[in-house]
């Protein structure tokens, strides 16, 4: 029986007395288990550069201080369509850019 073929368990005691597990398996099942561990790698460092590149979402506080505006200001802003908002619970928060559109939109109107 050749070495590389062999799947074997080891224990081995340490001096506390726990049991530390050391497995042998083949070459072969090693470099799969590494190649796949190196694509789960690859997609985990892409789904991170994409999410960087997602949308900033404000907060009503952010929109307030930015605008200088009331939270009044601010419910009427979203009750006459004029800021679309999405809410998460009692939580509303808006997209920087549609902030951004509302300010362009107000120095044109200037």
């Amino acid at each position: 029986i050749s070495t590389t073929s062999i799947l074997a368990d080891i224990y081995v005691c340490n001096l506390k007395d726990k049991v530390t597990e050391i497995t042998a398996i083949e070459k072969k099942t090693f470099e799969a288990m590494q190649q796949r561990f190196e694509m789960f790698t690859k997609q985990v460092k892409i789904l991170c550069e994409d999410n960087q590149n997602k949308e900033k979402w404000l907060t009503g506080n952010d929109i307030c201080q930015l605008l200088h505006i009331s939270p009044r200001s601010l419910q009427s802003y979203q009750d006459n369509g004029t800021l679309p908002y999405s809410q998460i619970g009692r939580k509303c928060y808006y997209k920087a850019s549609d902030v951004e559109q509302l300010i362009n939109q107000a120095q044109i109107n200037k």
